[in-house]
């Protein structure tokens, strides 16, 4: 029994902040955000407007997409580093919002990784005959946790929600094969410290540097690249598949430039990346599912093509998947 993506859908908020606003708030300008990022503007969320709206308006249009109703969904997993509050998860407000009163849900942290560690877990789920249908949503409020005086941190980040239901009930080989790592102690390189148990978020009513991202970008392009490349590598080496089968590769789109270092090495055309870097920014979890949505809807996407999805977040998580259309 193979678990096939039924549907996408995205969503993304209505505010655009563009690089020349930001060279308003910071020691910044659009010549260096681009040349450094391939970035030229990214959505951020509406007051108010949370991770579990935004996802909740993605699983409608990747519903509406798979043709099913929200009562058929067996399960909806939420991937962020960004939910609407520590309990309950954001899983399970989505569920409210959308009517999906036959799931069961929870939320899962990978980071940047999380789309495809969520998709892998409800893909074992469909394939073992506990749930048909499956819920993924990838979706984050990364405006919430970035420090907007920091310029190497606040230039990439944006928000949005990207979603796939996945069942058994699709065509073709779907999900062939996903390779999943981490590594903690690569864990400094890239957090948001004051977010959890280990140190208070807000200290005595002054918000803490400590409840924003800090990041060693440096160390960080270095393991993206190198983590990418290899779970590449290893995906294809156990599915048998060669690179040349590959119709379209969907990266996690953190910077252009370690896009283009891991296509370099593995001697990937650009043009077979979907990307939608430039418009969007880093969003994290969602960055996955926003690009495929968009490939399939413009068509570019085709029954029988081979996709390959590759993420790299913090952690250090990484991971690549190979699925049939």
């Amino acid at each position: 029994m193979n678990a096939s993506i039924l549907g996408t859908g995205s969503y993304l908020p209505e505010r655009i902040l563009a690089n020349a606003d930001l060279a308003k708030m910071v020691d910044t300008s659009d010549e260096w955000i681009f040349t450094r990022t391939g970035i030229r503007q990214r959505r951020i969320a509406a007051e108010g407007e949370a991770v579990s709206d935004m996802g909740a308006v993605a699983a409608r249009r990747a519903l509406d997409s798979a043709g099913i109703q929200a009562t058929d969904v067996g399960m909806i997993i939420v991937a962020t580093s960004t939910p609407d509050m520590c309990f309950p998860s954001s899983a399970c407000l989505v569920q409210n919002l959308i009517g999906a009163r036959n799931a069961f849900c929870f939320d899962l942290e990978a980071a940047c990784s999380g789309f495809l560690f969520a998709l892998e877990t409800g893909r074992r789920f469909v394939e073992a005959g506990t749930v048909r249908n499956a819920l993924i949503i990838g979706a984050e409020k990364f405006s919430c946790i970035v420090d907007w005086t920091d310029r190497d941190t606040c230039v990439l980040f944006g928000d949005g929600a990207g979603a796939v239901v996945i069942s058994s009930s699709g065509t073709g080989r779907g999900i062939i094969e996903t390779v999943m790592h981490s590594d903690g102690s690569l864990a400094e390189s890239l957090k948001v410290e004051g977010s959890g148990s280990r140190k208070r978020p807000v200290a005595a009513g002054s918000v803490s540097a400590k409840s924003c991202i800090s990041m060693n970008g440096r160390d960080v392009f270095k393991h993206a690249v190198l983590s990418m490349s290899g779970a590449i590598e290893e995906v294809l080496r156990k599915s048998g598949i060669g690179i040349d089968e590959i119709s379209w590769v969907v990266p996690h789109q953190a910077n252009i430039r370690i896009i283009a270092s891991v296509n370099e090495k593995l001697n990937i055309p650009m043009e077979r990346c979907c990307l939608n870097l430039d418009r969007v920014g880093n969003i994290s979890a969602a960055s996955v599912p926003v690009a495929l949505d968009e490939a399939v809807r413009s068509g570019r996407v085709k029954r029988g093509q081979k996709i390959l999805f590759v993420v790299a977040g913090a952690g250090f998580t990484w991971g690549a998947s190979v699925l049939e259309w």
